[in-house]
């Protein structure tokens, strides 16, 4: 684990482990779980799914399509990717991107002096195998329908890792990056800047604060607006709300 950067080599890959490539010139990541023989569990949107915004949002939703590197890989999922959860080789995942390791159990000054969003949380990690299994089970029964910043593919993710989940509907997901992207927005100092160059300097500092503080308090180790709940249960409430 380390605050710079979180690559990693392939050999040190475990199962279970939560893994993420930069899309897009690091602009945003996609997300999946590893599973063990080459294989990642993955949420990305399913077919039917792709909305166009005619906004920059639009290349954040390019990052969690389905992209295999060399024509139709035989080892990954493409025809039945009506829900969204794949299972796709680790190359096709990468994309041509480098590995990296989502962190968990960190502690409040390794997240804070994480800046960036969508790299590690507070939150502890099931076992492998209870991780193993949500994300088996998902890509048998889909994850809902992909929303960048309610559910993503950091949310799938977080999910299988934690059984953690939001349960307010109107409220944002689990995903950190998300989660940056909405407190850097609002936390902006050019909104409060003046000709003054010491009102400009304080509105920054001030606005870095806001920015640290409200990306800690949104963790998902943090929040009071997630429960635990089985993936079983969480596919049965799933399929109830789509009727």
């Amino acid at each position: 684990m380390g605050v710079l950067s979180n690559r990693i080599n392939r050999d040190s890959l475990r199962p279970g482990d939560h893994i993420y490539s930069w899309r897009k010139a690091y602009i945003y990541a996609h997300h999946g779980i590893y599973v063990g023989e080459d294989m990642v569990i993955h949420f990305t949107r399913g077919q039917g799914q792709e909305v166009g915004t005619g906004t920059v949002v639009d290349i954040l939703l390019q990052s969690s399509t389905l992209n295999p590197r060399n024509g139709l890989c035989p080892n990954c999922t493409y025809e039945d990717n009506s829900h969204g959860v794949v299972s796709s080789c680790l190359d096709c995942f990468l994309a041509g991107g480098s590995l990296y390791r989502f962190e968990y159990s960190v502690t409040p000054a390794f997240f804070l002096a994480k800046a960036r969003g969508g790299t590690c949380t507070c939150a502890d990690s099931d076992p492998f195998d209870i991780v193993i299994h949500r994300a088996t089970h998902l890509l048998n029964s889909g994850f809902g329908c992909y929303d960048i910043f309610k559910n993503n593919c950091e949310d799938f993710a977080i999910y299988c890792k934690t059984g953690l989940i939001t349960v307010d509907d109107r409220s944002i997901g689990q995903s950190g990056q998300a989660i940056s992207f909405l407190a850097a927005a609002f936390s902006s100092p050019w909104r409060l800047a003046t000709r003054n160059a010491f009102t400009v300097t304080a509105a920054a500092i001030g606005s870095i604060g806001v920015y640290c503080a409200s990306r800690y308090a949104a963790d998902v180790g943090r929040r009071r607006d997630v429960m635990k709940i089985s993936v079983e249960d969480l596919t049965a409430k799933l399929a109830a709300s789509s009727i």
